[in-house]
């Protein structure tokens, strides 16, 4: 797997949003709670013993408060929504596969981000789903407070309830800043979770084919 590092990370979660994209970022947060959050960050700020008045913090209420809204959009997002019309009738009956796909979520512990890539596999049972959709769901449900056990069982059960197919395979690989800023401080470690539905837990070879294409060619690349 091609590493994400820590300053990619930032710079992604903080890049605009533009063009197609605009829908998905509409603010769950605005209004009158978008000024009780910003008043909420000033007086973290105080808590902290920092001067929310001087130069340099006397827009950062207003800015975390709107970088924590668009971090936790999957909120206001739902997957039909996302897919939209994007399901076609089709007879291919092998596995497709959308590996390597960029995630950035919130460890719902330590409010820290987790990063890394997903791996989404399933067997069509009449029906595709246009491959842009993959990456969209996995949006869906990281741009929220998550632990990666859950978010990798949430991806995979949407998947499966999208086009009924008669397998589906995640795998998510992540590098958690929670460990790696505080606590243990291990930089080289890596979380890695599973979740497989119908043939793909059922079925040795199919488990297997799977693994061997999240795995093959990216096997000990960082």
């Amino acid at each position: 797997m091609s590493s994400t590092t820590a300053a990619e990370a930032a710079a992604h979660m903080a890049k605009p949003i533009s063009g197609s994209d605009q829908f998905e970022a509409d603010p769950p947060i605005r209004g009158d709670r978008m000024l009780e959050f910003e008043n909420i960050i000033r007086r973290e700020l105080e808590l902290i013993g920092e001067d929310p008045h001087r130069e340099g913090l006397l827009k950062t209420p207003e800015r975390v408060a709107k970088s924590m809204s668009w971090l936790t959009r999957g909120y206001a997002m739902d997957v039909s929504d996302v897919v939209g019309d994007a399901v076609f009738e089709e007879e291919h009956a092998s596995m497709v596969m959308v590996r390597d796909i960029e995630l950035y979520s919130m460890c719902e512990h330590h409010m820290l981000p987790f990063f890394g890539r997903a791996h989404i596999a399933y067997i069509p049972n009449g029906k595709i789903v246009g491959l842009s959709k993959l990456p969209r769901i996995v949006e869906v449900f990281a741009r929220r407070l998550q632990v990666q056990e859950r978010l990798t069982e949430q991806v995979a059960q949407a998947v499966q309830d999208v086009l009924q197919p008669a397998g589906v395979g995640v795998v998510m690989e992540c590098e958690h800043l929670c460990m790696m800023m505080r606590g243990v401080e291990k930089q080289s470690s890596r979380t890695i979770t599973s979740a497989l539905r119908g043939s793909f837990k059922d079925d040795a070879k199919t488990r297997d084919e799977f693994l061997s294409l999240v795995y093959g060619s990216s096997h000990g690349r960082r």
